[in-house]
């Protein structure tokens, strides 16, 4: 029966929490999972999520130095003791503040505490193995613990860890050099930015109010209503404004969506993949609460990054009624089938299911669940969605395509089946004044590149119904 001490202990929680991830579970559930269970100090939370965040973003490279450092690869080790290598070498690696004695000593009392007694003299030596290996200023890099091979696309992957066919579809895109860039990018802790309700306040308003708190923030360029955090805020719903509907946490180039759409007030505007809710009640913002906002999304959709569920959709009626919005009404179904709105909307939002490549440094296990397999599957949903959401437009009519993913079969290559399906519609560059414009493409498509722009990956398109 485990103790008490060891129920407080940051690293064996961040274990529990591990194993886990490992046995399918995911990583924020997990996290939660564990962090709900036991009473910890702030910065032993802190803790504890950086580690279980970062042993899954980075288990690729850790794998590939228990198989150079270890006699058996990294596969061929127990799970439970695999998983508690990467914790040490996580924190030796990664984490400089921690002594590389506090390191090595929690990890083998890791080992003795969860089956491993006759193995901690093995955990021991190849965690000092690695210290050695990095600490000798005569050894070549080939003798220090390194990423081993003359492929790029591998060498990128294991260095960065990601898997290989991804690291491919961005050096099909950007280069090798700006693929390295974008990994780097998408490897540090994602920012939090807030959205402004500006029918409530202002920016300036909730600036002074989170200064006033000691959390600093700044605006963010091109974005009227988008304010950064700047330094740890705690747990976001202390934050001041939060309760009185100020403001809701949405990361910028999701804010640029609902701006390229441009809602009116008075409109009919259809929101068809609409939960958890963050551009439903951007677009309530944006017509100042006048209009009708439909709100539609199923209970359970195969969708990227998880089952969509009856929580997302309740998530999204509790912040129209915590940000103070009355024109937003929920609509349960698939957006395949719903004939009752067609030809009805002045504007839809398709925010469509994706792959989430754009947002893997939020969603630390994305990158070992979708394969070219799922962006496939997900390909061909978001034709059929495109395609039927595209009724629901009036004649002269606006239809955004959305998604926070960089993969061109998820993107371009969707949209222009659309466009070759459909002569009577056509892409709109948005306008001069548009917060979005300054991310527009010769084609028309609006790209958020993470690595340049600084904000989450995405790719949108503002379509027009011609007769």
């Amino acid at each position: 029966m485990l103790n008490f001490e060891l129920l407080t202990s940051p690293r064996q929680l961040a274990f529990i929490a591990l194993r886990d991830v490992h046995k399918g579970a995911y990583v924020d559930i997990a996290l939660d999972k564990v962090l709900q269970k036991a009473s910890l100090p702030d910065t032993d939370r802190r803790l504890v999520t950086e580690l279980v965040y970062g042993c899954t973003r980075r288990q690729r490279t850790l794998d590939a130095f228990i198989d150079q450092l270890g006699k058996k690869k990294s596969h061929q080790q127990p799970k439970d003791l695999r998983t508690i290598l990467h914790l040490g070498l996580y924190q030796l690696q990664y984490q400089q503040r921690i002594p590389e004695s506090a390191a090595v000593n929690t990890t083998v009392q890791l080992a003795r505490e969860n089956g491993f007694s006759g193995l901690t003299g093995f955990v021991n030596g190849l965690l000092r193995q690695y210290i050695r290996l990095e600490n000798k200023e005569d050894a070549t890099t080939k003798d220090k613990v390194s990423v081993q091979s003359s492929n790029p696309i591998e060498r990128l992957g294991i260095l960065h860890s990601f898997p290989d066919w991804m690291i491919q579809v961005w050096v099909e895109q950007f280069g090798l050099a700006q693929t390295e860039q974008l990994c780097l990018w998408m490897n540090k802790t994602p920012a939090i930015d807030l959205r402004v309700n500006v029918l409530r306040t202002s920016t300036e308003e909730v600036e002074a109010a989170l200064t006033s708190a000691g959390v600093a923030s700044q605006p963010v360029p091109h974005l009227p209503q988008a304010l950064r955090l700047m330094s740890h805020a705690g747990p976001i719903q202390n934050l001041p404004g939060y309760n009185e509907g100020w403001w809701t946490v949405q990361d910028s180039s999701a804010q640029l969506v609902s701006h390229l759409l441009d809602p009116q007030p008075g409109e009919v505007v259809i929101d068809a993949c609409a939960a958890p809710g963050g551009k439903t009640t951007h677009i309530a913002e944006l017509m100042r609460d006048e209009g009708k906002i439909f709100g539609c999304d199923r209970l359970k959709e195969a969708g990227a990054k998880r089952h969509r569920t009856p929580s997302r959709l309740k998530k999204l009626q509790e912040n129209a009624q915590r940000l103070k919005l009355k024109s937003i009404e929920v609509c349960t179904g698939d957006s395949r089938n719903m004939p009752q709105f067609q030809n009805t909307a002045h504007r839809v939002l398709l925010d469509a299911p994706c792959s989430g490549l754009g947002t893997l440094h939020r969603h630390a296990d994305a990158r070992w669940r979708q394969t070219p397999e799922t962006v496939e599957e997900l390909s061909l949903l978001q034709k059929q969605l495109i395609s039927h959401t595209s009724t629901f437009v009036k004649q002269g009519g606006v239809l955004v395509y959305s998604t926070c993913t960089l993969h061109p079969k998820e993107n371009e290559e969707v949209v222009s089946s659309f466009l070759a399906e459909n002569p009577n519609w056509e892409i709109e560059t948005p306008s001069a004044d548009s917060p979005a414009s300054t991310y527009s493409t010769p084609q028309g498509w609006i790209k958020v590149l993470p690595h340049q722009q600084d904000m989450d990956g995405f790719f949108m398109v503002r379509l027009r119904k011609n007769s």
